[in-house]
């Protein structure tokens, strides 16, 4: 391991260069975010997930060119009352698509006109029960989503001037008529719509939580405010740099990218902030010089800080290497925040710390005894009682009892990891939303009242080289398909027959993205069966359905690569920085059957709690990078000051000072850490929900068992070999044989 060199914290907190860090930190936040565009201002909640060689995207593709579809982007509005449609509600239905027709909203291109439908044609529209009718409406394809809800808002004031009062606002199980939107374009709007809102309540509510925990741990209102002084440099610095990246087309980012950094940026900030903060109080308990004490911490804490930054950084740039869009665009956002934080915690905090000085930690000042005597001189009062320094229980458990803790921590995590096989996953976006929002209310309409499967249609079209081919027989057989199309011919190659199938089941489940390779099969089939050599080269399947297979497919693979990736990367930093190849497996190997551990427990919060089938397929992978990257953070700061301290003592009492020196803070990192994911929680959606669940249980767990009990009851077992082939090994061998040949 490497130390930081004595003179490094003169260079970022001297008399002078403490003054010089913070104005430089002031001008870069002041010059960036006047001349550069903030993140906020460039996310594109619409980019693509899927690369243009994924079978459904070649098939969009081939749809758009040989069956094009002029109408644009749909939205399905869902008129709805209970008992049934009056007479009434029909006619304006009428007249809204007149006017509808004759003065378009924004960015609508078509309209179904049901005022040119005669009275037995617009009955046939309607449900079984007479309850339910859909207007279709289309947009501009070119339209975002902002400009999307601008038209829907228009249709929403048209439909109130006509009917007297908002049907979009009506409750759906009322007896009043309710009108919703769903559809992709209703869809996007939701979407789109509650990530934004997430963004600021997210923000404050992080806040908030880092801060009454700070100030519960630390009772120090100026302790709480400089780790939030600096991670809201690093974001001034952060926001504009990834805003610039996303203008000049070198990223992408997402509503959903920016509020996990946000969360993520102020656990993890705030966490390597107090490892030199705390280290800073722990000095000056003994120096009384405060800039000795301070030198001194950073010296001390920087190169464990520096590398738990780094191993992160690492783990979350791999993310570029991955094939589905969602997770590329995690990587640079991500990695670039922890690295900038990482910076302003070792040279802003140490800046701002020498300028606060024993002030930062008021009213519980920490005082060398002989500064204390005279502070209550001072004051008047009697000297306080010399300070005694606590031992460490766990430290005494771990180093006396640790086969009985190693034992009962592995079967209590194994219990829970356990149920990882047991998870289910989903790719259904409309899932991920709260049951109120108007789309997936009129989702679960079409789905009660005619089939879901109408809400997004499979489209198969395969190249019968003028052959004549049983497929519309071969699909209608299959259970799960309801309605087959009349063949449509192909625009340009004529020999291209296209079908739109709609299922019997939600086109968004994982049962119907399963049957896609089962679609492909029979079309296959049926193209051999007609004499069509090479049928697989001929086969294409469209629509939303084989979209999230793709996604499915897609992110399996970058699972399966992304996963040893990141085990590799931060395997190698550990042996670098540790020198140990046993140290290193141990490590690896606790926080990976944390990570299980943590997703069994969350399937059984997810699932058994709060009753949800599946959780959303990214999440996994998502959770995976965070934790292992996370979890060494602590590892690595408690394993630093034992490796540290073996030096000068034996093996039991380094690993019991250790433990002991570092299980405040890392305990109080770890509370702020699980706090700022569990924020996330307080959203409405669900994806975030999940992962806020599965992350802060990891990182309790990690906090809780693995760093205090299960790390340091490994390294007594295996003593001196902890550190092997390290220096102190070689070291302490010489020792023992000097003595061998004394005796």
């Amino acid at each position: 391991m490497h130390e930081s060199g004595p003179n490094y914290g003169k260079w970022v907190a001297g008399n002078r260069s403490k003054w010089i860090t913070l104005l430089v930190w002031i001008v870069l936040a002041l010059v960036l975010n006047l001349t550069l565009p903030a993140v906020g201002e460039r996310e594109n909640n619409n980019a693509e997930n899927l690369a243009d060689d994924k079978a459904s995207v070649q098939a969009e593709r081939l749809a758009a060119q040989e069956f094009p579809n002029n109408t644009g982007v749909p939205a399905l509005i869902v008129w709805h009352r209970e008992g049934g449609l009056q007479d009434e509600d029909l006619t304006n239905l009428q007249q809204l698509t007149e006017e509808l027709t004759s003065e378009p909203v924004a960015n609508q291109s078509q309209v179904v006109p049901l005022h040119e439908l005669p009275p037995p044609a617009l009955d046939a529209q309607l449900s079984e029960d007479r309850s339910t009718i859909i207007l279709p409406m289309f947009f501009d394809e070119a339209a975002d989503a902002a400009a999307l809800e601008e038209g829907i808002k228009q249709l929403e004031v048209k439909a109130e001037e006509l009917y007297g009062e908002s049907p979009f606002e009506a409750d759906i199980n009322g007896d009043e008529l309710s009108a919703r939107v769903t559809g992709p374009v209703g869809i996007s709007i939701d979407a789109t719509g509650l990530f934004e809102d997430a963004d600021v309540s997210l923000l404050i509510a992080t806040v908030l939580i880092v801060l009454i925990l700070l100030l519960l741990i630390y009772r120090s209102p100026i302790l709480a405010i400089i780790p939030l002084i600096g991670v809201g440099f690093a974001y001034l610095v952060i926001s504009p740099l990834l805003g610039i990246l996303a203008d000049q087309g070198i990223i992408t980012v997402d509503s959903q990218s920016v509020s996990i950094m946000l969360v993520l940026l102020f656990g993890a900030g705030t966490d390597y902030c107090l490892f030199i903060i705390s280290r800073f109080r722990q000095l000056l308990w003994q120096e009384s010089d405060k800039k000795k004490a301070l030198f001194r911490a950073i010296m001390n804490s920087s190169g464990a800080i520096a590398m738990s930054g780094l191993t992160v950084v690492i783990s979350l740039f791999s993310l570029l290497i991955a094939e589905y869009g969602a997770y590329q665009r995690f990587a640079v956002p991500f990695s670039l925040s922890i690295l900038i934080m990482l910076i302003a915690s070792l040279t802003l905090i140490p800046a701002l710390l020498a300028i606060f000085g024993r002030v930062s930690f008021y009213p519980f000042v920490p005082r060398t005894p002989e500064l204390a005597a005279d502070h209550a001189k001072k004051k008047g009062k009697p000297a306080p009682a010399p300070r005694k320094q606590k031992e460490s229980k766990i430290g005494n458990i771990v180093t006396t009892r640790p086969w009985t803790v190693i034992i009962s921590a592995v079967v209590l995590l194994s219990v829970f990891a356990a149920f990882a096989p047991q998870v289910k996953y989903t790719y259904d976006l409309l899932s991920s939303f709260p049951e109120d929002v108007p789309s997936r209310e009129g989702f679960k309409i079409i789905g009660e009242q005619f089939s879901e499967g109408e809400l997004a249609p499979v489209k198969i079209m395969v190249d019968t080289k003028g052959e004549a081919v049983d497929l519309p027989d071969r699909l209608a057989e299959l259970d799960y398909v309801n309605v087959v199309s009349e063949p449509q011919q192909g625009a340009e190659n004529s020999q291209i027959a296209g079908y739109d199938v709609e299922l019997t089941i939600n086109p968004y489940s994982m049962e119907a993205m399963q049957h896609i390779p089962d679609l492909r099969a029979e079309a296959e089939a049926s193209l051999a069966a007609a004499g069509i050599s090479n049928p697989e080269n001929n086969v294409w399947i469209s629509g939303q359905t084989a979209m999230q297979y793709d996604s499915e497919v897609t992110s399996n693979r970058d699972s399966d690569v992304i996963i040893p990736v990141v085990i590799g990367l931060i395997s190698l930093l550990l042996l670098f920085y540790l020198r140990s190849i046993v140290a290193t497996i141990y490590l690896m190997a606790t926080v990976i059957l944390s990570y299980f551990s943590a997703l069994g427990l969350g399937w059984i919060i997810i699932h058994y709690g709060l009753g949800a089938d599946a959780i959303q397929g990214a999440i996994p992978l998502y959770a995976f990078v965070f934790l292992i990257a996370l979890g060494q953070d602590y590892n690595i700061f408690m394993v630093s000051s034992i490796w540290q301290k073996r030096k000068q003592m034996p093996l039991k009492q380094a690993i019991k000072e250790g433990v002991g020196e570092t299980s405040s803070v890392i305990t109080s990192a770890g509370l702020i850490l699980a706090g700022t994911f569990a924020v996330l929680t307080t959203l409405p959606i669900q994806v975030l929900v999940q992962f806020g669940i599965i992350t802060a249980i990891g990182v309790m767990l990690d906090t809780f068992i693995v760093r205090p009990l299960i790390v340091p009851s490994i390294t007594t077992v295996l003593g001196k070999w902890a550190f092997w082939p390290g220096k102190l090994t070689r070291e302490e061998e010489s020792q023992t044989a000097v003595k061998q040949k004394q005796m």
